[in-house]
């Protein structure tokens, strides 16, 4: 049981720290003059957590969300590296692949693109504690 006798597990928790991890960055990526025109679009080949437009750029933005302290690497959420490590190769191809069906089903060919990972650390009551933006990660 969990707090006041409810139910939660941790798949659960995960997706509930994901999607808080979104709204932050969708928050923190309005604040800097992004057009957000998708969130959490999906395909059969995966999902991508937000689109947006910025200067003239259509932005393909994945998300990682750890909970944990920023300044200790063994805590919780980074055992197994920080949010932002956890877009390797397999992760970069997935993105690479399902954007191709969404500018493909979109008639987006022609736009200028670039690929956009926010990690952010969050506490264990959702408060951040840190959010890293890398422009044109990979």
């Amino acid at each position: 049981m969990g707090v006041n006798g409810s139910r939660s597990n941790p798949k659960d928790r995960r997706k509930q720290t994901g999607s808080t991890g979104e709204r932050e960055a969708e928050q923190f990526l309005r604040s800097l003059g992004y057009q957000v025109t998708e969130r959490n679009w999906r395909c059969r080949t995966g999902e991508i957590d937000l689109i947006a437009w910025h200067e003239g750029v259509r932005v393909f933005v994945e998300v990682r969300t750890r909970t944990g302290s920023c300044g200790s690497p063994m805590t919780s959420g980074q055992a197994y590296g920080t949010a932002l490590e956890s877009v390797d190769g397999r992760k970069q191809q997935k993105l690479r692949s399902t954007a191709s069906v969404y500018l493909q089903a979109t008639g987006g060919w022609d736009q200028p693109i670039r690929f956009d990972v926010i990690g952010i650390t969050m506490d264990s009551n959702g408060s951040v504690l840190e959010l890293k933006h890398v422009i044109n990660a990979f």
